[in-house]
This record gives structure tokens, C-alpha cells and sequence, in this order.
């Protein structure tokens, strides 16, 4: 079949498996250019399928070569119709890994499952006896809670006050003006639930008892800060008190890993196009300002860059690890440099939808966007008649 973009909203609802393998292949080049890591030697990697997740396991694989295992929650191509964008990933990812010697396993379904947590358990005892590092990966806007069956969904809400500001329809450009009202205290409540640390700190509660974790692990999982013009929606809004949930589960899961020499960190990361940021009001347009001022002072990184400085500048190398005075990796330092930030805040001022792609690279979001698809991606044929079904090579 031809395979083509179809959008509805903020999401993509096909998928291109020619323009995934090349993006997966694109960054494992990147990391087989960089010096090699001395990092682990067996990683679970949960949510692995795109973003930081699949970007933290082509580093451990192609950078330390590391064994890994994947877990994530993909569906297949049925009846004509597309896989999906992590599919499609997961299986190029596969076939690289297997080419280059390495051991590689997906485990798919539902991470927040106790099923899948003990399906992953007992591949972890059958392939690798244990694992040395544990990254989560994970972004879902519902959860079901294993225990009580209950269903919580996030929201992406300000706190207060009704927080407006400017948005962009990123497909057209329109710049306009937005107003969200603010969370409930049961609506925070929940979205802490789905994107806290509550599931991190299962998965690791039960590979600890299922004593699949080596003494040293460590265990990374993923947040964001940003600039004052994201704050009340993001930082200081619903989500960011997940991520203050998230960080103090960090710290907590500290104290039951660290007696015996493993670690948890959460890793802030830089503004990067994920189909979960363009969904967030105001946060395309800051982020196209932010692209263009970046790329402009040659510091703009993507998610294959910021894990291999995760691995290669923070967590593997001798002495003790940076963190910040809240004990977290800071990956973020480049986007909130002091100059950086002042000149998003000019462009900011001044957008407007007449210039917004003169003053924005709001046609680089664009098309990173699409790219998470396996869309507008050099050197793929787009016209050629391409085979949607793809077969994942290891899987449990």
C-alpha cells in the first residue's frame, strides 16, 4: 500500500515502517559515531517504543553494548491498516540488535499490569539473570490501578487561576490566544496518579523482590522544568505535580537501593517534539521559539543526544554523579542557559501569526512531528508500494 500521513487533531494515525527503520538506524549512527560508554550490561528499558525510552536503549545496545529488554505497548498493522510508529521501531530496533550480535527481547502490553510485570520478570531471569539498569519511560494519559481496578485520567490543567496565553495550530499557523481552566483537586490527584511515580515504584518493588536487580542498579525516569512562559501550564500546573510525585519517589526508592549500592534518578530533560508535547497548549510555540534560538547557537540536541549525554556525561563516569540540589540529572542546562532563554522571551513578545515562521522554526516542529511517524524522513521513497505488516524478531 501507499502509505501517507493522516492527522486527526494532534496525533497521526498511520505510520510509516520505511521512515521509522531509517530514523531508529539514523540514531543508532549517531551513537556508534560518539565514543563508546562503559555503561551497563543488561537494561530494561519500560516504555521503549519512542522518544527518550527507545533513544536510552540504542544508547545501552549500540553504545555500551548492552543486552536489553523492551517493554512497551504497540499494536501491529490489522486488516490493511498501519502499526504503529513504536511498532515499527521496536521491530527495526530488533533487527539491529540481532545483526550486531547483541540480545534483545520485547516484552508488549500493558506496563501498569501486574501480568506484564511478572512476564517481564521472568524473561529478565531467563535471558539475563538480572539487570543493572532500569529506565521508565513511560507517558500515558490513563491508568488503571492493578490493585483496585480503578481507572484515573490525567489532565494537563494550570493550578489556581485560569492561566491564557498564546498557542499555535501547528498544522496552520495560526497563532491565537488560549484559556484553561484550572485543575480540581481531584483532577491533580488523578493526574498524579497516571504520571507520578507510583508505577516506577512498583516495577521496581517487584523486581527487587523477584530479585532480578543487581546491587548497583540504577534506574532513571523522566521530567521536565522549562521556561517562565510554560510554568502555570506545565511546572506549577497538574502535571508538575506529578513530577514533584515522581521525585520524591526518587528519593524514597533511594533509600531501599542504596544500602546495597544501586541508585534512582529522575532526569530532566529539554523541550523536545513528542506526540505527548504537542498536544499541550502554548508548549508548540515556545518550542519553536526555542528550536530556532537553539539551532541558531548550535546547542539544540534531540532525544538520541540528550540520552547519549545522559550515559556517557552524567550517570558512567568516574567520580560521583551531577545532580542539582534536588539530587537530579539535569539534561535541560543547555535550553535554560541564561541567553537562550532571554531570547525566547523576546520572540515570545513579538509572535504573532503573521510572523510566526520568520520568527519561530515552527516548520522544524512541524516537521519533527511527522517524523515521529516515520513521515518526511530523507532517503524513503513515500510513493513506493510498501508492505505494512512488519514482524518484530524477539519477542515474549
Amino acid at each position: 500500500m501507499i502509505i501517507k500521513p493522516r492527522t486527526r487533531g494532534f496525533i497521526c494515525t498511520t505510520a510509516h515502517p520505511d521512515g521509522c527503520a531509517r530514523q531508529v538506524q539514523e540514531q543508532i549512527e549517531y551513537v556508534q559515531s560518539q565514543p563508546a560508554v562503559k555503561g551497563p550490561r543488561n537494561v530494561l528499558v519500560i516504555g521503549a517504543s519512542t522518544g527518550y525510552g527507545l533513544s536510552a536503549r540504542i544508547v545501552a545496545a549500540f553504545g555500551a553494548g548492552a543486552n536489553t529488554i523492551g517493554v512497551y505497548r504497540d499494536g501491529a498493522s490489522v486488516k490493511g491498516r498501519t502499526a504503529s510508529a513504536g511498532w515499527y521501531n521496536s521491530a527495526a530496533f530488533e533487527q539491529a540488535a540481532q545483526d550486531a550480535g547483541l540480545k534483545s527481547f520485547s516484552v508488549i502490553g500493558d506496563a501498569f499490569t501486574n501480568e506484564l510485570k511478572a512476564d517481564t520478570i521472568e524473561a529478565i531471569r531467563a535471558e539475563f539473570g538480572k539487570v543493572d539498569m532500569v529506565i521508565y519511560s513511560v507517558a500515558a494519559p490513563r491508568r488503571t490501578d492493578p490493585n483496585t481496578g480503578e481507572t484515573f485520567t490525567s489532565v494537563l490543567k494550570p493550578i489556581g487561576e485560569t492561566y491564557t496565553n498564546k498557542t499555535v495550530n501547528f498544522h496552520t499557523g495560526d497563532v491565537t490566544e488560549i484559556s484553561i481552566e484550572p485543575a480540581s483537586q481531584e483532577e491533580i490527584d488523578a493526574t498524579i496518579r497516571v504520571m507520578g511515580g507510583d508505577d516506577w515504584k512498583s516495577w521496581i518493588d517487584q523486581l527487587h523482590a523477584a530479585d532480578v536487580l543487581t546491587d548497583d542498579v540504577v534506574t532513571v525516569a523522566f521530567s521536565y522544568i522549562g521556561s517562565d512562559i510554560t510554568q502555570a501550564i506545565y511546572r506549577q500546573g497538574s502535571i508538575g505535580q506529578a513530577k514533584n510525585h515522581l521525585e520524591d519517589t526518587a528519593r524514597s526508592m533511594n533509600e531501599q537501593l542504596g544500602a546495597k549500592g544501586g541508585q534512582a534518578y529522575v532526569a530532566v530533560c529539554k523541550a523536545l517534539v513528542t506526540q505527548s508535547s504537542s498536544a499541550i497548549p502554548v508548549v508548540p510555540l515556545y518550542m519553536s521559539a526555542l528550536y530556532k534560538v537553539m539551532k541558531e547557537k548550535d546547542v539544540h540536541e534531540g532525544c538520541i543526544e540528550q540520552m547519549y549525554r545522559m550515559f556517557a556525561e552524567r550517570l558512567y563516569i568516574e567520580g560521583e554523579t551531577p545532580v542539582d540540589d534536588k539530587d537530579r540529572l539535569r539534561l535541560d542546562d543547555w535550553e535554560m542557559r541564561e541567553d537562550v532563554q532571554a531570547e525566547v522571551a523576546k520572540i515570545w513578545d513579538a509572535l504573532r501569526t503573521e510572523n510566526v515562521y520568520e520568527l519561530t522554526d515552527l516548520e522544524g516542529f512541524r516537521k519533527e512531528f511527522f517524523q515521529l511517524f516515520g513521515f518526511e524522513t530523507d532517503g524513503v521513497d513515500y510513493e513506493a508500494d510498501t508492505e505494512p505488516d512488519v514482524q518484530i524478531a524477539h519477542t515474549r
